[in-house]
């Protein structure tokens, strides 16, 4: 397989970046984005023009090098660090013949379509395919659906879709039903946990940025992780126990990266959501990356494509174990109100849930004292389960409580307080 990268000559897009630096580093993260896909990279090629050729993107010239280069590698395959239109895409595949040509969005889908595990995530990634798919058919007797082969070859569902464009339509109108269904289901579900006031935390970052790494140190919950970009599609919710006594839902959620497709950020609605109900965001970066200010940069951009741009959050700086001791002290000395943790060593998760604690909005927790009537066990165990009982005693057919219970607890419990 051969990575293709196109740079413009301009200044760089990130301050002290030369200027071809950021689109060298860009075409790394397509070599990682391919490995993660199961591809063996043979080489990669980078040009740097004023503007993209708006009919193959590179030019023609540079087109009959790629191909040269292909045949010399002996590569089926050609990946653009770019989003092709689909008049770039068949005029790429006039020259580079006998070869395959992806984009970055087509490798993307491609690493989702392996990825996704539950229903929900296999229908938004169809969904997207779909709709990257349907300005690309021209008429051709293609088949879509083709499973297994390559990468970019996995399409999106085991029947064998036509080319015909109503026909497509339709499954697309059927599939985008079926999210609503799902988006009801997880709507119902949320008025579930509300009826339970809880207070709610998203992990949000930048793909292998060690989101799930942290959720399992932090809920113990045993999900997936793995080196490979976008590991984590569907989202999970654990339950996690502040030092306070307060407990608040945590959600893992899937990462971003850098020129992620609308579409696909559309098609993820009924995921993000997780995020945009969130009280609470934990921006979690890579530290450990040279380059995770822009990363950090792609992330706000998404954040505020979703709408969440003014929730409330922490920004935690991940995988602090792999920086070296003098670089570890500086970023100490400098760090302002960021947390400083290593998820894998479990390291600063201490001092990470004190400032979730702190940073919560809602539900701040109040002290009150209780006399509680012992037939009153949901109220009891509300208590014990949201709050921190720090003295308790059995009087008679009830059971007075000194204890710090948040505000919507608190309300309900009025009638039992002692004054």
């Amino acid at each position: 397989m051969l990575l293709v990268g196109l740079g413009r000559k301009r200044p760089a897009r990130v301050p002290g970046m030369e200027p071809a630096q950021a689109e060298r580093e860009s075409l790394a993260e397509l070599c990682e984005l391919a490995r993660s896909a199961g591809a063996d990279v043979a080489g990669s090629v980078l040009q740097m023009r004023d503007a993209p050729d708006p009919a193959t993107l590179v030019g023609r010239g540079k087109l009959e090098e790629i191909e040269i280069e292909a045949r010399m590698h002996n590569a089926p395959l050609v990946i653009f660090d770019a989003n092709l239109t689909p008049t770039q895409q068949r005029n790429i595949e006039r020259t580079l013949t006998d070869r395959r040509v992806i984009d970055r969005t087509q490798l993307i889908l491609d690493i989702f379509a392996r990825h996704a595990r539950s229903r929900e995530g296999q229908l938004q990634v169809e969904l997207a395919q779909l709709n990257y798919l349907l300005p690309r058919l021209a008429g051709q007797r293609t088949e879509l659906s083709r499973l297994g082969g390559g990468i970019g070859t996995r399409g999106p569902g085991e029947q064998k879709l036509e080319t015909d464009r109503r026909r497509i339509r339709d499954r697309v109108g059927r599939i985008q039903k079926s999210i609503e269904m799902v988006r009801k289901q997880r709507s119902l579900r949320r008025e579930k946990r509300q009826a339970v006031p809880l207070g709610t935390v998203a992990l949000v970052g930048y793909t292998n940025a060690g989101k799930s790494t942290l959720f399992n140190a932090l809920s113990h919950a045993g999900v997936l992780v793995s080196p490979k970009m976008f590991a984590t599609l569907d989202p999970t919710i654990r339950a996690v126990r502040l030092p306070s006594g307060r407990r608040v839902l945590v959600s893992d959620t899937v990462g971003f990266i850098r020129a992620l497709p609308p579409a696909l950020i559309a098609a993820f609605r009924a995921t993000l959501e997780e995020v945009q109900e969130a009280s609470l965001l934990l921006r979690v970066t890579d530290v450990s990356n040279p380059q995770h200010a822009e990363q950090d940069a792609e992330v706000e951009k998404v954040l505020g494509d979703i709408g969440v741009n003014g929730r409330p959050r922490l920004v935690v700086y991940n995988k602090i174990d792999r920086l070296p001791k003098e670089q570890l002290e500086e970023l100490a000395a400098s760090r302002g109100d960021k947390v400083l943790v290593s998820a894998l060593k479990s390291t600063g998760l201490n001092e990470l849930l004190e400032r979730i604690d702190v940073a919560m909005p809602i539900d701040a927790l109040v002290r009150l004292r209780l006399n509680v009537p012992l037939t009153d066990g949901r109220n009891l165990a509300l208590v014990h389960a949201l709050g921190r009982v720090t003295h308790s005693a059995v009087e008679d057919s009830s059971m007075r409580l000194e204890a710090d219970v948040p505000e919507s607890l608190a309300r309900r419990l009025q009638t039992y307080v002692v004054s």
